[in-house]
């Protein structure tokens, strides 16, 4: 199945031999270099070897552990030692969310004010404030895998139907008009945009979003590019904005050939509300399109709720605005992610919290709930995260871990990896063998050994308490990436054997990769993989393609 037969061959005999555990080698020792290596007969080192020198790759820094599911190592190299995880980070956050927070917990959006029921007036401010909904007006969920999608169907445009659905729920409660503001209120979460060391050049893209605890679209908006009809002329950018937010300056020159196209650039700086658009692109070329992210998704909720408020009748007097709150972490990040305290071990523990100090204070006088978006249940939003890698649910999803680190958390991203960390541990994780800066994977400053993440898959699958797996594992595995099938791996062990028999998370972050999950092998044993690689050559993919060889070396089936 264009593999060599000598590859099958160590494949099978890699499975056949998933129970039994190689001795390390002699001059070995914990974290170093070949710590565990399988013996210098073994055709599978010999191959994995023979990869991970090529001259394209040989370069690189390269980790990679397998092992079977109960944890007993099958081959080894530097697993003891770091790499940047990139989105491999999201195997760590939606696993500590699914166990600590429950895959039915939900979250709510409300809005709320002082209505008079007579005259119909809210008197003051009309809130919507969120609660941590990452999917809220997206319709990202139920997340539909792509074997399911209808062929060639378009990209499923982002809906303020949720936002309507609390405007219905308003007008059915008799509101006209609004003597206040619009506010969107983000303080169920501090006001922290952006992880710990995310590159300034993220925040101009989707996947970069500012994390807020409202939420609205993904906290991005689709800009699409095109070419014009002939060379010379100018061609279109447009912006799907539900309000008037950013303003566009620049576009898009046409050229006769896309040889002499330079493609497209999008450039906002810090703060602005100016998105300058330059390049050029060949005539008939497909159109670019991008997702850019939303500056302040508190704001442009306020004011797209306002101009639906508006489109229904009811008349608002005063602005729409955003109401933040300031971070108040006054230690390092380090310092406070190591402080002594435990609460949050007794939280992880199961343990019931005897104060309940991180609660909202009671609402002004007259002020009441008028309206109320309940969100999907976490693990729908779980599925959604890992098979998109989509880093701000990851985001909200560690914030939302953090309102539970302690007996007066708020919600910080240093207490949401407070959590993690505490789970981590827990799960009989080497505290040395991981820190994690934020949830999704995007901090440069992320840190992780293959066997820290070879132990998470083990842990998930085998409670070692029970023997059996843990009750939220169905759950997770069911959002990993399915070789052949979902997005990152569509195009990626997309025939057999391997199709269909990887289950596994991707991750790419500047010239760091990762791949780890579970692997079908040819004997029908399932053996846990992580591979890591560090410093590859940029703007290469032959490193990718050695990750693949190697799995290919680990479970190819004949």
């Amino acid at each position: 199945m264009g593999i060599s037969m000598v590859v099958a061959a160590a494949m099978a005999m890699a499975c056949a031999t998933a129970g039994a555990q190689t001795p390390p080698a002699a001059n070995s020792s914990p974290g170093a270099s070949g710590t565990l290596a399988s013996p210098p007969e073994s055709s599978l080192a010999a191959q994995i070897a023979a990869l991970v020198a090529q001259p394209a790759v040989a370069r690189a820094h390269w980790g990679v552990l397998v092992t079977t599911l109960d944890g007993k190592p099958i081959y080894a190299l530097n697993e003891g030692q770091f790499f940047q995880p990139a989105s491999n980070a999201k195997l760590f956050t939606t696993a500590a969310a699914l166990a600590l927070l429950g895959p039915d917990e939900t979250f709510e959006t409300r809005v709320s004010g002082a209505l008079d029921p007579e005259t119909g007036v809210v008197k003051g401010d009309l809130v919507l404030k969120g609660g941590g909904d990452a999917s809220f007006a997206s319709g990202d969920l139920p997340y539909i895998s792509p074997a399911k999608r209808p062929k060639d169907s378009p990209p499923v445009p982002h809906t303020l139907r949720d936002l309507e659905d609390l405007v219905d729920q308003l007008m059915s409660k008799g509101v006209k008009a609004v003597e206040g503001d619009v506010v969107g209120d983000d303080t169920f979460f501090p006001w922290e945009p952006f992880g710990p060391d995310w590159s300034i050049d993220d925040a101009v893209w989707g996947y970069g979003a500012p994390v807020s605890a409202l939420t609205i679209s993904d906290n991005e908006l689709r800009l699409t590019m095109t070419a014009g009809a002939k060379a010379g002329h100018p061609g279109s950018v447009l912006l799907e904005q539900a309000v008037p937010y950013y303003e566009i300056d620049g576009g898009v020159d046409t050229v006769a050939t896309e040889a002499q196209a330079t493609g497209m650039q999008v450039v906002r700086m810090p703060g602005s509300r100016v998105l300058r658009v330059f390049g050029s692109m060949a005539a008939g070329e497909e159109p670019d399109v991008e997702q850019v992210a939303i500056d302040d998704p508190a704001e442009y909720s306020a004011m797209a709720l306002k101009a639906i408020l508006i489109e229904r009748g009811i008349r608002v007097t005063g602005v729409a605005r955003a109401k933040h709150r300031p971070a108040v972490d006054g230690m390092g990040f380090l310092s406070e992610l190591h402080r002594a305290g435990g609460a949050e071990q007794s939280y992880v523990s199961g343990a019931l919290m005897a104060v309940l100090c991180g609660v909202d204070p009671p609402p002004l006088h007259g002020v009441s709930v008028l309206a109320v978006h309940r969100s999907f249940a976490l693990a729908e939003d779980v599925l959604f995260t890992n098979k998109v890698s989509q880093n701000l649910h990851a985001e909200v999803l560690l914030h939302q871990l953090g309102r539970n680190n302690d007996v007066c958390s708020k919600g910080s991203t240093v207490e949401g990896a407070r959590m993690v960390r505490a789970f981590l541990v827990r799960a009989g994780i080497d505290k040395d063998d991981f820190v994690f800066y934020d949830g999704s994977g995007l901090s440069g400053h992320d840190l992780v050994t293959p066997r820290a993440t070879a132990k998470l898959l083990s842990y998930a699958a085998l409670d070692p308490k029970t023997g059996g797996p843990q009750t939220w594992f169905a759950d997770w595995k069911a959002s990993l990436p399915v070789g052949g099938e979902d997005k990152a791996l569509a195009t990626r062990f997309a025939k057999p054997p391997l199709k269909d028999h990887v289950f596994a998370k991707t991750g790419t972050l500047g010239e760091a990769r990762a791949l780890s999950g579970y692997l079908d092998c040819a004997s029908g044993r399932t053996v846990i993989f992580s591979i890591m690689v560090g410093n590859h050559a940029p703007g290469s993919n032959a490193d990718r393609d050695a990750m693949d060889k190697i799995v290919a070396a680990i479970a190819a089936a004949e």
